[in-house]
C-alpha cells in the first residue's frame, strides 16, 4: 500500500533504526535528467509523518551540492545520546566521497560537510557500512578500486587487498551480517569476490558459468554467514541466485519470476524470509528465499524502479525510486486507501476559487452536483505474517484453567525449505489447591454415599465450635431417631434428666420400671405359642398382661359430712349436687383451689376443661407458666415468637419434643428467622442450626450468604458442602431428588461451578450447575413448589407398604367381625390439645358380664388421652420418617385385619392373645379383647367402643424407657405387621383413556428385561414392574390430578417414540410441579426405567 510519494529523481537512504522520527534522505541521481533538463544537485531530508493521510512528505532540510550522486548511505556514526544524528555519505559521479552531518542540514546551522575525499578515480557506485563497527565504510568505483574508510580518520583509507585482474568496475560492496571482517564485492560481469580483511586478500570468488550474469546487486543473508544472493540485470537471465560459500560450485537456489533484468534488491533485516526485487518488467516482488515463492507484489506504475530499500526502524515500510522521477514509500501490511482518496479529492477542489474561477469579478451560483462517493479500496497485506508481528513467546488462558503457551526460539536457518516444527504447550493451571482437594472429597462422598464418614471428618477438622455444631447437626440427619439426637446436641438428655428427677424425688432410677416386666412378658408370649385351652361355652376373660388396680375409697371406715353452707365449700357442694360443674369450677378458681378446679373441669367436658386451663394459665405469671401453657394447649407458635433469643436452644428443644411433624418445619423456620433478624454472626449460625433441623435449604443458603463471605473459593466451598449434605439427607429420607428453586443458591452454585471449571474440573462443574436458570414466578401464575415443604407429605401407609384393604366378608361367609378394643374417635390422638372430648357425662358403671356388652345403651366415661410411649421416628425433621407410624385409621384397619385372621380359631387362649395383640398395638393396651366361639347362626354383637372398668386407664409405658409427648407420633413394629397376610379384593378396572399408560409402561419394562444382561439391572426392572402397580392403583381410584395425568400421557408418547431424553425432561417437570405425596410411589421408578431404556437403546 502506498503511503507517501514525492516527485524526485534521486537515490535514497533511510535514517538508522535508532533514529526517531523516521527520516528519508534523497540525493540527486547522476546520469538522469528530467523534462526541464535541470542539472542542479542537492541532498534533501524528509520526515515521515504517517498521522497525515496525504501522500506529501515534509521537507526538514536541504543542501545544494556540486555533484550528483550514484550512491548514498546513512551511517549510525556520531549519533547523540538520543539516537539522532549520524552521518550521510554520498558517492558522486566524479569519484568524490563526501560525508555530511544530517543534523546540520536539517537545522541549517554549522558546517554540513564534515569530510571529503577524491581518492577514487571514477564514479563511486558502491557504498556500505559495517554493522559491527559503524565507523568503517566500504566504497567501490572503477578499475577494481575498493577502499575501507575510517570515519574517525577519513583522510587515509585502506584497501582489502590487491586489485583483482582484469580491472573492472565495482557495482556493489556488502559487509557480512554475521562476521565483521568479511567483505564482498561484485562487478557487472557477474563475478563476486569475498575478502578477508584480517588477511587483506580474497578468500573465494564466485562466478556464473553461463557468462550471462550481469550483476546489479549483491546482499549477504541476514542470518546465515555463508549465504549471499546475486541479482542479474541481463534480460536473458532475469534471476536471483542464492549462493552458499560452502558449495560455491553452483547456486544453491535460483529465484525466477521476473521477465526482464533485475535492477535492485533489498533484504529485510527484520525477517530473512522477505527479499525485495525490482526489475525492468515494471514489477516489484517480495520473495521468500527459503521457498522461492513470491509472497507479495507491490502495485506500481509502468516505470522501471532502479532502487528499493527497507526501512530499518519500521520493518513494514519500504521505499522505491523510479525513472519517472518518483520516490514512493509503501507498506507491505496493506490497508485502506479511502483517506488518501478523500484527501486527493479535497486538494483538487481547493485548487479552484469557487467564488470567481475565471477572474471576471462575478460570482457563480452554487452548482448543485451530488458529491461523488469515494470508494474504499482495500490493499491486501503479505500472504504470510512477517517475523516482526510474530511473538517470540506467548501465553493465553483458555476455558477450564488451561494455559496455552508457545515460543519461537531462534533456530539456526536451514538450507532446505522444510517447515520448522513449532510446539504449542497446553498445561493445566490450578491456583486453588485446597479448594480442589475439598471439592474432590465432597464429590467422592456424593458419589459413594458415605455421608456419615464425611460429616464425621468435617467435625474432626472443624476449627471452631460453631462450625463443629453445624456439622454435628448435619450428621444427625443421616442417622435414626434424629429428634432425640438433636435434643442431645442441644444439651437435653432424657436419661440424665430422669436421673436428676429420681434424685430430687428420692427414688431409685430403674431404666425398665414402667409397670410391665420385659422378662415376664417374654415368658407369657412363649407359653402362648405352646398352650391351647379349650372351652365349649362362652368365654369372657380379661387380659393378664396388666394387673387391675383394686379400687379403694378415700374414707373406708369413717363417715363424712357434705357441707351446704353459704361459704365457698358449701356453694361448691351445692353446685356439685345439682351438676353445675361450671359454677363449681368458678368458685374453686376464685378461692385459689386450682387443683380442685382442674379435677372438676375434667368431668365437666372438654369445653369447660379448656376454659379452666385458660383461666388458670392466665393467672400464672411465673417463668414456667408460658412453657406449661404451650405444652397443654400445643400452641408452640407463641414460644418461638415470644421467647428470649438467649433461650433459642430451649425453644428448639420444645419443638423437637412436642411439635407435630407437619408444623415442625414451619416453627423451626420462624425461630430461625427471629435469630437471623438480630443481624449478628452468632445469631446467624444459630439460625442455620434451626434451618438444618427443618430441612429448609433455601433459608440456610440465604442466611449463610448474608453473614458469611462467599466470594472467596474456600468460603463458597463451605456453603456448598453444607447445602449438599443437607440436600442429600432430605433426598435419602424422601427417596427422590430434591429440586431447590432458590435464586441465591442458583447464583452460588453457578459461581462454584465457574471456579471448578476455571481450575480444570469440568465434569464436576457440570454436576453442580443448575439444570435451568431460576425464573421467579408471579403469584398469579406460580404453580406448586418444586421443592416439597419439609415435613411428612405422604401418608404412612404409602411409605410402609400397601395399605391393607378392609374385607367385604369374614372367613366362613360371616359378616366382618368388629375388632374389639378399637378406640373410638374421641380417644384418637388430638391435634391441638392433650385431652379428648368425653362422649357423655359419667354415669352408672359399665357391666362386665357378657350379656350386657351389646345391650349397654350409654357409653362408658371417657378419660383424658395419655400419649403412649415410643421412640421418635427414624430420620431427621423436615422429612417423612423412614419407618412411619400408622395413623389411627390405619390402626383400625390393622385391628380389623388381625381379627379376621383369628376368627376361624375355635378354641384359643384369650389372655395370651390379648398379650400378643397389646405387643402389636401399643395404642390399645388399655382396651380389652373379647372373643367368643361363633356358631353358624350367630349374629355378632356390637363392638366395644370404650374402656372396660376395673382396667387401669394409664397406658403402659414402652420398653425403651422413653416418654414421648403428644406431638411426637409413634413407630409400630413394622416387621410384625408385614407378616400379617392380606386378603384379596376385587380391583376396579383402569379407565379406558388411561389403559395406554399401562400397556406402554409394561411393554417398556418387558423390553428392558429382555435386553438387560447384568443381574443388577434385572433386579431393578423386577422391582419396577411391582412398583408400577401403585400407579395403576391410582389410575383405578382416579385420584391423580389433571396435571399429573397430562404429564404421564406425554411421557407415554415419548416412550412410544423412544425419545427417552424428552421423557426424562417431562418427568422432571411433573415432579417439580406436583404434590409429592401423589407421585412418590411410582414416579421415581418410572425415571429409573426410562434411564435404563435409554442406556440399553430399546
Amino acid at each position: 500500500m502506498r503511503l507517501k510519494e514525492i516527485q524526485r529523481t534521486a537515490h535514497q537512504a533511510w535514517s538508522p533504526a535508532g533514529h526517531h522520527p523516521i527520516y528519508l534522505a534523497l540525493g540527486t541521481a547522476a546520469q538522469q535528467l528530467d523534462a526541464s533538463f535541470n542539472t542542479t544537485a542537492a541532498i534533501e531530508i524528509f520526515e515521515m509523518d504517517f498521522s497525515d493521510p496525504s501522500l506529501d512528505m515534509q521537507l526538514k532540510g536541504s543542501l545544494a551540492t556540486t555533484n550528483r550522486l550514484h550512491s548514498i548511505v546513512w551511517v549510525n556514526f556520531g549519533s547523540g545520546a538520543d539516537g539522532t544524528g549520524g552521518r550521510l555519505v554520498g558517492g558522486s559521479e566524479n569519484g568524490t566521497l563526501t560525508v555530511y552531518d544530517p543534523e546540520a542540514i536539517m537545522n541549517s546551522s554549522g558546517e554540513a560537510v564534515v569530510g571529503q575525499s577524491d581518492k577514487h578515480t571514477g564514479p563511486v557506485r558502491a557504498l556500505d557500512f559495517n554493522h559491527f563497527q559503524s565507523n568503517l565504510l566500504a566504497s567501490g568505483a572503477n578499475d577494481s578500486e575498493i577502499y575501507i574508510w575510517d570515519l574517525n580518520n577519513f583522510s587515509s583509507p585502506m584497501t582489502p587487498g590487491a586489485k583483482t585482474q582484469p580491472a573492472e568496475d565495482i557495482s556493489v560492496v556488502s559487509w557480512n551480517r554475521q562476521v565483521q571482517h568479511i567483505l564482498a564485492s561484485a562487478n557487472p560481469s557477474g563475478k563476486a569476490v569475498v575478502w578477508d580483511l584480517r588477511k587483506n586478500e580474497p578468500i573465494i570468488k564466485i562466478s556464473d558459468h553461463s557468462n550471462r550474469m550481469h550483476c546489479s546487486g549483491m546482499l549477504w543473508h541476514p542470518d546465515v554467514a555463508t549465504q549471499l544472493v546475486l541479482a542479474s540485470e541481463d534480460d536473458r537471465l532475469p534471476v536471483i541466485q542464492m549462493w552458499d560459500l560452502r558449495f560455491a560450485t553452483s547456486p544453491l537456489k535460483v529465484l525466477e519470476n521476473h521477465t526482464r533484468g533485475i535492477l535492485s534488491i533489498s533484504w529485510s533485516q527484520a525477517d530473512s524470509e522477505l527479499l525485495l526485487s525490482s526489475a525492468k518488467d515494471n514489477r516489484i516482488l517480495c520473495w521468500n528465499p527459503n521457498t522461492g515463492e513470491v509472497i507479495y507484489e507491490l502495485p506500481t506504475t509502468n516505470q522501471w524502479c532502479f532502487d528499493v530499500e527497507w526501512c530499518p526502524r519500521n520493518p513494514a515500510l519500504l521505499s522505491t525510486a523510479s525513472f519517472d522521477g518518483r520516490i514512493t514509500v509503501y507498506s507491505v501490511m496493506g490497508g485502506s486507501l479511502k483517506a488518501q482518496q478523500q484527501s486527493t479529492a479535497e486538494r483538487i477542489s481547493s485548487s479552484f476559487d469557487t467564488m470567481d474561477p475565471f477572474g471576471t469579478g462575478q460570482m457563480l451560483p452554487p452548482l448543485q452536483v451530488p458529491q461523488p462517493q469515494v470508494q474504499d479500496t482495500i490493499v491486501p497485506p503479505l500472504k504470510k505474517p512477517p517475523k516482526w508481528v510474530r511473538r517470540p513467546v506467548g501465553a493465553s488462558f483458555a476455558f477450564g484453567g488451561k494455559l496455552i503457551t508457545f515460543e519461537n526460539p531462534k533456530l539456526p536457518p536451514v538450507q532446505s525449505p522444510q517447515p520448522v516444527p513449532r510446539q504449542v504447550f497446553v498445561s493445566q493451571v490450578t491456583t486453588e489447591t485446597e479448594f480442589l482437594q475439598r471439592s474432590r472429597e465432597l464429590q467422592t462422598a456424593l458419589q459413594s454415599g458415605s455421608f456419615n464418614s464425611y460429616c464425621q471428618a468435617k467435625i474432626q477438622s472443624s476449627k471452631s465450635d460453631a462450625e463443629q455444631d453445624i456439622w454435628k447437626f448435619l450428621l444427625v440427619n443421616f442417622e435414626d431417631e434424629a429428634r432425640i439426637k438433636f435434643l442431645k446436641l442441644l444439651g437435653f438428655s432424657k436419661d440424665e434428666l430422669e436421673r436428676k428427677i429420681s434424685k430430687c424425688l428420692g427414688k431409685n432410677f430403674q431404666p425398665n420400671g414402667h409397670g410391665v416386666d420385659a422378662k415376664d412378658l417374654a415368658e407369657k408370649m412363649q407359653r402362648l405359642s405352646t398352650e391351647v385351652r379349650t372351652s365349649a361355652n362362652v368365654r369372657y376373660l380379661f387380659s393378664s398382661c396388666v394387673s387391675p388396680v383394686p379400687f379403694k375409697t378415700l374414707f373406708e371406715n369413717s363417715n363424712f359430712q357434705i357441707p351446704v353452707s353459704c361459704d365457698t365449700d358449701g356453694l361448691i357442694s351445692q353446685a356439685l349436687l345439682v351438676g353445675n360443674f361450671e359454677g363449681a369450677v368458678d368458685l374453686c378458681l376464685n378461692d385459689g383451689r386450682y387443683a380442685e378446679a382442674i379435677l372438676l373441669s375434667i368431668s365437666g367436658g372438654e369445653e369447660l376443661l379448656k376454659k379452666t386451663q385458660q383461666k388458670y394459665l392466665s393467672k400464672q405469671k411465673n417463668s414456667i407458666s408460658m412453657l406449661i401453657s404451650s405444652v397443654v394447649t400445643q400452641n408452640w407458635k407463641d414460644i418461638v415468637q415470644s421467647c428470649e433469643l438467649d433461650n433459642w436452644k430451649e425453644a428448639l428443644a420444645a419443638l423437637l419434643t412436642y411439635a407435630h411433624p407437619e408444623d415442625f418445619a414451619r416453627l423451626c423456620d420462624t425461630l430461625g428467622s427471629r435469630l437471623e433478624c438480630e443481624g449478628t454472626e452468632k445469631r446467624c449460625l444459630q439460625a442455620c442450626l434451626c434451618y438444618i433441623c427443618s430441612g429448609n435449604i433455601e433459608k440456610l443458603v440465604e442466611c449463610w450468604a448474608l453473614y458469611r463471605d462467599c466470594s472467596s473459593p474456600l468460603g463458597l466451598e463451605d456453603l456448598v458442602e453444607k447445602v449438599m449434605m443437607l440436600r442429600k439427607s432430605i433426598e435419602r429420607l424422601r427417596n427422590c431428588e430434591v429440586a431447590v428453586q432458590s435464586p441465591v443458591l442458583a447464583e452460588k452454585l453457578t459461581c462454584y461451578a465457574g471456579i471448578l471449571a476455571a481450575e480444570g474440573s469440568l465434569t464436576t462443574a457440570l454436576s453442580f450447575l443448575p439444570h435451568q436458570p431460576f425464573q421467579p414466578q408471579s403469584p398469579s401464575t406460580a404453580g406448586p413448589p418444586a421443592f416439597p415443604p419439609p415435613g411428612p407429605s405422604m401418608p404412612a401407609a404409602t411409605l410402609s407398604g400397601p395399605q391393607l384393604p378392609p374385607s367385604s366378608s369374614a372367613a366362613g361367609g360371616l359378616p366382618p367381625m368388629p375388632s374389639p378394643g378399637v378406640p373410638p374417635i374421641s380417644f384418637m390422638p388430638p391435634t391441638s390439645s392433650g385431652f379428648a372430648p368425653p362422649r357423655s357425662q359419667p354415669g352408672a358403671p359399665v357391666p362386665v358380664y357378657p350379656g350386657s356388652l351389646h345391650n349397654q345403651g350409654t357409653a362408658p366415661p371417657s378419660v383424658p388421652y395419655v400419649p403412649p410411649g415410643s421412640g421418635y421416628p427414624q430420620g431427621g425433621p423436615g422429612a417423612p420418617a423412614a419407618k412411619p407410624f400408622p395413623a389411627p385409621a390405619d390402626e383400625f384397619m390393622l385391628h380389623q385385619q388381625f381379627s379376621k385372621n383369628v376368627t376361624n380359631v375355635s378354641f384359643i387362649d384369650i389372655p395370651k392373645l390379648n398379650c400378643l395383640v397389646h405387643c402389636f398395638f401399643p395404642h390399645s393396651l388399655q382396651y380389652t379383647l373379647l372373643y367368643i366361639q361363633v356358631p353358624d347362626n350367630y349374629t355378632p354383637p356390637a363392638p366395644i367402643t370404650a374402656p372396660v372398668m376395673r382396667f387401669p386407664v394409664e397406658a403402659a409405658q414402652p420398653h425403651d424407657n422413653t416418654q414421648v409427648p403428644p406431638g411426637a407420633p409413634q413407630e409400630p413394629s413394622v416387621q410384625l405387621l408385614q407378616q400379617l397376610p392380606s386378603e384379596k379384593v376385587q380391583q376396579k378396572e383402569i379407565p379406558p383413556e388411561h389403559m395406554v399408560l399401562k400397556s406402554t409402561f409394561d411393554s417398556l419394562v418387558q423390553r428392558c428385561q429382555l435386553a438387560a444382561g447384568d443381574p443388577q439391572t434385572k433386579r431393578k426392572l423386577d422391582d419396577a414392574a411391582k412398583r408400577l402397580g401403585h400407579l395403576y392403583d391410582k389410575l383405578r381410584e382416579q385420584s391423580l390430578s389433571h396435571n399429573i395425568l397430562s404429564g404421564l400421557h406425554e411421557i407415554s408418547r415419548c416412550v412410544a417414540s423412544q425419545n427417552y431424553q424428552r421423557g426424562l425432561e417431562v418427568h422432571t417437570q411433573v415432579v417439580s410441579s406436583s404434590n409429592f405425596s401423589e407421585i412418590s410411589a411410582f414416579m421415581p421408578i418410572l425415571k429409573v426405567v426410562m434411564t435404563i431404556a435409554n442406556k440399553l437403546g430399546v
